[in-house]
């Protein structure tokens, strides 16, 4: 029985991330954003929650320090979960639906790009990602680009994404592993840039 789950669940996974392929133009997309926006010294933005805010951390750690090539310049990232007194003295004051928007009025500007990460694409009526959705809204009112990488069927954030990758799976493991085989992949394609 166990040996069987464990071949199952690598399978699913492996099979998901190896169909990532088929997306190759969705994440030429993504990669030629992310390339404009170095371009005009603008900076990107990610956010998640959970283990996709983890994954917002480690991919904008990526492009900050360097990923393979020690000589390649830093480009300018910023995850929006990793200032806990920002996080907490909003959430406690005022609502954590708003924190990320709050954030990005602060220091987003037109130019610069919104990288989200939802396993579950966000749902207002189901109050899930809440803080994603009205953090799309604040970056299409200020003329910032939203890219988002999700999963289930996209959610709310699928229609408020310039770009959408939606990760055919609902369940949340095998979405963050293929969000961050994708995440790994734009690394790669920065290396030279």
């Amino acid at each position: 029985m166990k040996k069987n789950f464990i071949k199952n669940y690598f399978e699913i996974s492996g099979n998901l991330i190896k169909g990532l392929a088929d997306d190759r133009k969705d994440i030429e997309k993504i990669i030629k954003c992310i390339k404009n926006c170095i371009k005009r010294k603008n900076k990107i933005l990610i956010a998640g929650n959970g283990g996709s805010s983890s994954d917002a951390d480690h991919f904008a750690g990526e492009l900050v320090c360097t990923y393979k090539n020690k000589k390649r310049k830093s480009i300018p990232a910023i995850s929006l979960s990793t200032n806990s007194a920002i996080i907490t003295a909003w959430s406690n004051d005022f609502d954590f639906s708003t924190v990320h928007e709050r954030q990005i009025s602060s220091i987003g500007k037109k130019g610069d790009l919104l990288i989200l990460l939802s396993t579950s694409g966000g749902n207002k009526k189901k109050k899930q990602s809440i803080n994603l959705i009205c953090a799309a809204n604040k970056a299409r009112e200020m003329g910032i680009k939203i890219i988002s990488l999700l999963g289930n069927k996209g959610g709310d954030l699928k229609k408020l994404s310039d770009i959408a990758l939606i990760i055919n799976s609902n369940r949340t493991s095998h979405i963050q592993e293929a969000h961050i085989a994708i995440l790994h992949y734009i690394c790669e394609d920065l290396e030279n840039f």
